[in-house]
């Protein structure tokens, strides 16, 4: 039986302005060796600066100590659906932080910066052959950045051939930034249902296809964790209505050296290299969006591209229809090695273990959780399961918030939830292909000790989490009026 930590996490430590002793110090500076000279005019200084009072040991505690309120990948099982929080080998970042990487710039001359050319060439070959599409950039910065270079390349493609396409069709289960993607290209979106099966519902399709639709953005595996079955099919329907398919990649960690979505008939795919290849969602900097597309859609792609001539490489900013840079250079370069060393040491046989461990680890959590909580769609699932905590807020009033929070208690952070929003009380749990049974199996036990609370004892789990430093946030409030600043004694109210 899962029982909570002691502490979940750290208690918050007192601010360094709170510790600040008047005379501490952590400098001695050495005696002066140089002349004195004239201080800086009055009107230029300050008669009082209250910065904080500490030894060098306090500042580096406290900094530890904040630092460990953060929950990581390299504290504990993570399952955030749809954000592939795997744990990420750190030889990627001694790779990155290399001299001969880390030291370069942009504005070198080419024939000095050839290592680093060659790199970026052929990171291009090897995400066009795992997603079955020949061209790729490296220049989005983010998974959404991706999405719009994608919608831009198709709204640059419409109008090279003169059709004025109006409508951009986004099924249900799709990532949030898809149809706000779709706005910021121009375009009206339009909502596509989802069948029983959890695949999109293709009469649905069809009669949403008319010659005002540009394109379909679709995310495989969807964000039910499925496989959208009859993708071929909804490729060629919308090819058929003179649009085009682009392919949410973020959910590629189910695919990669499996399927690829070019051979599916996607036209535009968007990779999250960061989160795929080796960076954490959301940590370790900005994300890297690399997208691939279709060789008649290449002439489309931000410039520039790493070209290679024989044994020498060079940028290709010769794109005269291009949709124009969305960022400077290459994005991310430091993301890009990373992915770089991570296929590297994987090869081509490692990736698609990778992929299938990642989908055998989900549907080990979906089978051994399916008596415990809702199957909304029960068939088996690619890299993430998506179960409804609808029938415990039913019998016990305990809603699926009440069970994150209480999840923590138990050291493990949230899995993703509300979403998708076709689901209620929807729990997406996504368990990665690096964590070990013994994880799978203390995640289990935890959720199901959490249901066990929610019959017995429900408030204690509705007041969730009692380990942590603060407990229940206003979450919206907090993102969206946060209190950045501690006034200082004088300064209260």
């Amino acid at each position: 039986m899962a029982a909570p930590v002691d502490t979940g996490l750290l208690p918050a430590p007192p601010l360094l302005f709170e510790q600040s002793v008047p005379g501490r110090n952590g400098v001695q500076l050495a005696p002066l060796d140089v002349p004195r000279s004239a201080l800086l005019p009055d009107e230029l200084l300050r008669t009082g600066l209250p910065l904080p009072e500490l030894s060098e040991p306090e500042v580096v505690r406290h900094f530890t100590n904040t630092s460990r309120r953060n929950f990581s990948v390299d504290q504990g099982f993570y399952p955030l659906g749809s954000c592939t929080m795997k744990y990420n080998p750190k030889i990627n970042d001694r790779v990155a932080d290399l001299p001969g990487l880390a030291a370069i710039h942009p504005y070198q001359d080419e024939a000095t910066v050839q290592g680093a050319l060659r790199l970026l060439w052929e990171l291009q070959e090897w995400l066009g052959e795992i997603a079955g599409l020949p061209a790729v950039s490296l220049q989005p910065s983010a998974g959404a950045h991706g999405e719009l270079t994608g919608a831009l390349i198709i709204r640059a493609y419409h109008e090279a051939a003169g059709r004025q396409r109006t409508t951009m069709l986004v099924p249900d289960s799709a990532h949030g930034t898809n149809p706000a993607t779709a706005a910021m290209a121009g375009y009206r979106a339009r909502t596509v249902p989802t069948g029983k099966d959890g695949s999109l519902d293709f009469a649905a399709l069809q009669d949403a296809l008319g010659d005002d639709v540009a394109g379909l953005m679709i995310t495989n595996p969807n964000t039910l964790g499925l496989f959208v079955e009859g993708i071929t099919d909804i490729a060629a329907a919308v090819h058929e209505a003179g649009g085009l398919v682009y392919m949410d990649g973020a959910n590629m960690n189910a695919m990669v050296g499996v399927a690829r979505p070019g051979d599916l008939g996607t036209d535009i795919l968007h990779f999250n290299l960061h989160k795929t290849f080796s960076v954490p969602h959301g940590g370790g900097g900005p994300g890297a969006g690399a997208t691939a597309v279709t060789a008649e859609l290449a002439p489309f792609l931000p410039p520039p591209v790493v070209c290679r001539d024989g044994d020498r490489y060079r940028h290709d900013y010769r794109r005269p229809r291009s949709i124009g840079r969305v960022r400077a250079f290459y994005g991310n370069f430091n993301n890009a090695v990373r992915g770089y060393a991570y296929l590297r040491s994987l090869g081509g046989d490692g990736l698609a273990e990778m992929s299938r461990l990642a989908v055998l680890n989900a549907n080990y959590l979906r089978a051994a959780l399916a008596g415990d909580l809702e199957l909304p769609y029960p068939r088996i699932c690619k890299h993430e399961a998506v179960f409804s905590a609808r029938r415990v807020a039913k019998d016990h009033g305990v809603r699926t918030l009440d069970i994150a929070k209480r999840l923590i208690d138990y050291g493990i952070h949230p899995p993703t939830i509300y979403f998708p929003l076709i689901v209620p009380e929807a729990l997406m749990v996504e368990p990665t292909e690096t964590e070990s049974k013994h994880t799978l199996d203390h995640f289990i036990a935890a959720l199901r000790a959490i249901l066990a609370e929610a019959a017995a004892t429900p408030e204690l789990v509705r007041a969730a989490p009692h380990s942590t430093p603060i407990g229940r946030l206003d979450e919206a409030t907090a993102a969206r009026r946060p209190v950045l600043t501690w006034p200082l004694p004088g300064d209260r109210p």
